[in-house]
């Protein structure tokens, strides 16, 4: 496979309009505005009001008067912030609450005057279906059950790569849950169970990852990592084996005080009492689906959207790569070089070199493409500052211990692979991943940092150089044009390298 397959042609985000998605839930009301319909979008532009609007719904079946208050100055807000971003393409989607609230069709009249545009009532299915495509839009070839757990409802489906299988919806929304049994969880367990036991094909799910999406999830995988004392902070791509989360769900919930559990302090005020009622829900439908793991997600119905907008062809694309290509247009001083770096480094995994499977390569492709972002730091923190960027960027289509390899890649690159330089934050990452993982960071970060050292992190130069493998040697080949490159630090950086492939280094002139 070419290049050019892997990435695929980039379109400019220039050409494209802003698009701006408001999701008015059961809970919060949020504006998010993306760059354009493209394969790795970045918000522009994210805020959120926690509404409430579905808090009294069980009991009332109205919207609340102060969540409706709030909402609509929200909605009136985010109108002006489109404009000054000069968006073109605002939607506007309403979920579980204004679906079900006997007030929803008056409400939707005064916030389509608040917001200026047209807002679209999803059905249950249509929440699983964006759902759906949000773990499209964030995973790579996702296989399991999603459920985005709101305020006001439960959405479950059943992913296959590109296929959408069973969907449902179930009223189990935080907000709902304690509105219905008067804020006492111990009243909501049989609620839960029941709703739980009629969706019959849950059993799908058995052995098969679930995707967690949802500010109420989220909060609880940010309590987990307190808990675990996890060195990232960061939700997406986060996972939990099923066993670890069913007890972490029980441990919250039965908390005499949830407030005072570590990490909640973290947590919006607002969506604090909820979080307990979301713990219950997801060790009740864990039991149901007895998956192989939880994997959060912080795609959900807005990303679906803009998914959904997408060309079959952009669709298509590797999104970690196609994020990363973006990254480096940004921060590098030639993607190019960057891509130079990834058909260079192909030799070290071609014939008697190191075997690697189709995960690894794009890794390694990531982390060629994110190898210069940190050129324009001091020298002395470049490693640093590429490991804190690396490990906590908004990195799409990765789990975590990709996300770590890629970000100690980077790091190595600048640092060398010596790990008593290592800081607090490379050591905790290094421990937790694989010696396979830190051994190919290690290889990769070396391979890079050669490179640079011949190159200068300009294009056009090592592609006219040579890497290849003869017996016990690993030998570089340079063209005389580039013969006065050699020198003492290149061969250094380059034995190195040598040195963790178990070969011999050498340098030749070629002719």
């Amino acid at each position: 496979m070419s290049l050019t397959q892997v990435f695929g042609a980039r379109g400019k985000a220039a050409e494209l309009e802003p698009l701006g998605v408001i999701d008015i839930g059961s809970n919060s009301v949020r504006l998010v505005v993306y760059e354009g319909a493209v394969r790795a979008a970045m918000p522009i532009f994210n805020e959120k009001v926690l509404c409430g609007l579905g808090k009294s719904l069980a009991s009332t079946g109205h919207l609340g008067e102060e969540g409706v208050e709030r909402a609509l100055e929200a909605l009136r807000r985010f109108r002006t912030v489109a404009r000054i971003l000069k968006v073109k393409n605002l939607r506007v989607l309403a979920t579980a609450a204004v679906r079900e609230a006997t007030d929803g069709p008056s409400f939707i009249k005064r916030a389509e005057k608040a917001a200026g545009v047209r807002i679209e009532v999803l059905s249950g299915e249509q929440e699983a279906q964006l759902a759906a495509y949000g773990i499209r839009m964030g995973f790579v070839n996702a296989d399991g059950l999603a459920g985005d757990l709101g305020g006001g409802s439960l959405e479950v489906i059943d992913i296959y790569k590109d296929r959408l299988n069973d969907a449902a919806t179930l009223p189990l929304g935080g907000l709902r849950l304690i509105d219905q049994t008067g804020n006492k969880i111990e009243r909501a367990l049989p609620v839960v169970d029941e709703a739980v036991a009629q969706v019959n094909w849950l059993i799908n799910g058995r052995g098969r990852p679930f995707y967690a999406v949802g500010g109420t999830w989220r909060a609880l995988a940010k309590l987990h990592m307190e808990h675990t004392n996890y060195p990232l902070r960061v939700m997406h791509g986060y996972a939990i084996p099923t066993r670890e989360a069913i007890e972490f769900c029980q441990f919250v919930r039965r908390a005499k005080k949830a407030s005072t559990l570590k990490g909640m302090e973290d947590v919006a005020r607002a969506r604090r009492d909820v979080v307990p009622f979301g713990a219950l829900v997801l060790e009740r439908l864990l039991e149901a689906l007895a998956p192989s793991e939880v994997v959060f997600s912080v795609y959900g119905i807005r990303e679906g959207l803009l998914f959904s907008l997408m060309t079959p062809h952009e669709q298509a694309k590797d999104p970690l790569l196609c994020y990363c290509e973006d990254y480096a247009k940004l921060r590098s001083r030639s993607v190019t070089h960057a891509h130079e770096l990834c058909a260079w480094t192909d030799a070290l995994f071609e014939g008697d070199g190191l075997k690697e499977t189709e995960e690894d390569r794009r890794l390694r492709y990531a982390a060629c493409l994110l190898s210069d972002i940190g050129w324009r730091a001091h020298p002395d923190y470049r490693g640093e500052e590429s490991l804190n960027v690396v490990s906590h960027a908004g990195l799409p289509g990765i789990d975590h211990p990709g996300r770590i390899f890629l970000a100690l890649a980077v790091y190595y690159r600048h640092v060398g692979s010596d790990d008593a330089k290592g800081d607090e934050l490379s050591t905790r990452l290094r421990l937790s991943v694989s010696k396979r993982a830190q051994k190919r960071a290690r290889i990769i970060g070396a391979a890079i940092r050669a490179a640079h050292m011949l190159s200068i992190g300009m294009p056009g130069v090592i592609d006219e150089t040579k890497l290849s493998y003869e017996g016990t040697k690993l030998v570089l080949t340079l063209p005389k044009t580039y013969a006065s490159l050699d020198g003492e630090r290149l061969r250094r950086r380059f034995a190195s390298l040598a040195e963790l492939l178990a070969r011999e280094p050498e340098i030749r002139i070629q002719g």
